[in-house]
């Protein structure tokens, strides 16, 4: 996408530059001297305004007063203008009323560097490019997301085909794996349990990749199966199922309990996702320590804050740790136990899903901080 966008910019600054001279200069030559060229070996206007109306992208330039100065024909055709209206001459306002668009036009003539904006306009996906130019000129790229939508969908497809594939022969060899354990010998004992651990773990990995292709494959804030949901009591029940654990390292839970977060959502996914948070912040706490919970009122919002008193997140782990199959510094990690990777898209996933998102910061006194977000607007009266 960098070399589209690079050459567009590129050919973008040349359309807007042969505009201005066009105009301020009032040139008419005739067509044979166009045909000849502005100067000898120097591309002329009308070559490069008949490449930009054949190509496959839409081009929309904009004068210093958000005038429509040119568009091509596929950019008429992406956003829905007749060919019989002629919209050159007109202000943008009076032509289009695209709300991404125009804040990404504002965004990109204040701050003076390119803005990608998305909107579906009937049911087709767009996205456009806005690029800044000289005296407040600015050229807008526009193209469908539907190729690109469609092979993200067939990829998830793929992936939920693949994990559906391996879930049969998984679940074999684990049988195979439990005879084993009973047939060879005490020498052999070892050996068989690492196999039944592997085993475990890419069950593990095969059950999640299935839960976040489901996730992914709902619509955001469906809400048909919400149910009222206690914030405090969720924390508590996600806890009793790691505590065995936490009990083997003498880690507490140590629960703010100044509110409850009563709110309405998908109980037994955000009961995993709390879960989640948790089983992570007890991966990465010392031994004889706590895992700090609160929840928070804020805003519209209800933020649980899961903290740890680990070593902290780096710069590495902050950009990439909701990423499918991410591994942080092993170092850090005060549990042995591993995980399949991708707890923490899961919890990210199931944040989107309830029209919130997830957080991670390193907390000023030591140790990681999580924090899910979800919005007021799901809440409930007492």
């Amino acid at each position: 996408m960098l070399f589209p966008l690079l050459l567009g910019f590129a050919a973008g600054v040349a359309a807007v530059v042969l505009l201005n001279r066009y105009r301020s200069r009032r040139i008419r030559k005739s067509e044979n001297a166009a045909g000849a060229g502005l100067a000898s070996g120097v591309l002329n206007a009308p070559q490069l305004l008949a490449w930009i109306d054949a190509a496959n992208q839409g081009w929309l330039v904009l004068g210093p007063e958000l005038k429509i100065a040119y568009i091509n024909a596929q950019a008429e055709r992406f956003l829905r203008i007749s060919r019989n209206v002629l919209v050159r001459g007109m202000p943008l306002h009076d032509v289009l009323s695209i709300a991404q668009l125009d804040e990404a036009i504002i965004s990109t003539r204040h701050l003076q560097r390119p803005h990608r904006s998305e909107w579906d306009l009937r049911g087709e996906p767009l996205e456009a490019f806005v690029l800044p130019g000289s005296d407040e000129w600015l050229l807008v790229l526009i193209q469908s997301r539907q190729s690109l939508e469609a092979q993200q969908q067939q990829q998830e497809r793929w992936v939920s085909d693949v994990a559906h594939e391996l879930k049969t022969p998984l679940t074999a060899l684990m049988l195979v794996g439990d005879r084993l354990e009973l047939a060879v010998p005490s020498k052999d004992v070892v050996l068989v349990e690492r196999l039944q651990r592997e085993l475990q773990r890419l069950k593990l990995m095969v059950d999640d990749l299935l839960e976040l292709s489901r996730l992914e494959n709902r619509l955001p804030q469906d809400d048909s199966g919400y149910v009222p949901i206690n914030l405090e009591e969720l924390v508590d029940s996600a806890w009793s199922s790691i505590r065995p654990l936490a009990e083997q390292r003498s880690i507490r839970l140590y629960l703010d309990r100044c509110d409850e977060g009563r709110m309405l959502g998908d109980q037994q996914r955000l009961h995993r996702a709390v879960l989640n948070l948790l089983d992570n912040a007890l991966r990465y706490s010392p031994n004889d320590n706590s895992v700090d919970v609160k929840i928070l009122s804020s805003g519209a919002w209800w933020i649980v804050s899961i903290r740890d008193h680990g070593s902290g997140l780096s710069e590495s782990d902050l950009k990439g740790m909701f990423q499918r199959f991410y591994r942080g510094d092993p170092s850090r990690a005060r549990s042995a136990r591993s995980g399949s990777g991708l707890g923490l898209s899961i919890v990210q996933q199931i944040a989107v899903n309830h029209g919130g998102r997830v957080e991670a910061r390193n907390h000023p006194d030591g140790g990681a901080c999580m924090e899910l977000l979800l919005p007021k607007e799901l809440s409930v009266g007492a």
